[in-house]
């Protein structure tokens, strides 16, 4: 019979080596994000060091959005519109992910830290021009129902749109 010591021991070795293979994927914990189009320069793939975005976007977006309100200040320099151009990208069937898809910039660290974003209750959510780049309305396509639910678009708008296509 084995003692409690020896139960113990066995235990420990029993519970560290389970937690081995966590151990080992220590470095790839956290969501995958989607490729920018492009590096803001030579030296740098983002308008900031990468690290310093990641802790700090927030603030910069903060502070970019009160100069803009408050100031009246209208630069590219940490532009919530640049970084949805660079940043959202299509994928191999060139769709875009909305925002609260795992695949759409923003949302794959947003969705995984479980933080809300409320800056696509005002901004787009796409890069300029990328509508030229998605389906076509129509009423068989539940997508448009969701944003008619949840108010991005109005009932009123998605009936126009839908009966435009088909004229």
């Amino acid at each position: 019979m084995m003692s409690f010591r020896q139960f113990a021991k066995h235990l420990v070795i029993l519970v560290g080596l389970s937690a081995l293979p966590v151990l080992s994927n220590a470095g790839d914990l956290g969501p995958e994000l989607p490729k920018a189009k492009m590096k803001a320069s030579e030296k740098t793939e983002c308008v900031e060091p990468v690290d310093d975005m990641r802790k700090n976007h927030m603030e910069f977006l903060k502070h970019k959005r009160d100069l803009t309100m408050r100031e009246g200040v209208r630069t590219k320099e940490h532009s919530l519109v640049e970084c949805i151009d660079c940043h959202v990208t299509p994928n191999d069937k060139g769709e875009y992910a909305r925002i609260g898809e795992d695949g759409h910039f923003c949302s794959s660290c947003h969705n995984y830290a479980a933080v809300s974003v409320d800056c696509f209750d005002c901004h787009s959510d796409l890069p300029e021009g990328a509508s030229a780049k998605m389906h076509t309305l129509n009423k068989k396509n539940p997508h448009h129902n969701d944003l008619a639910a949840k108010g991005s678009l109005s009932q009123e708008t998605l009936k126009l749109l839908t009966e435009g296509d088909k004229k």
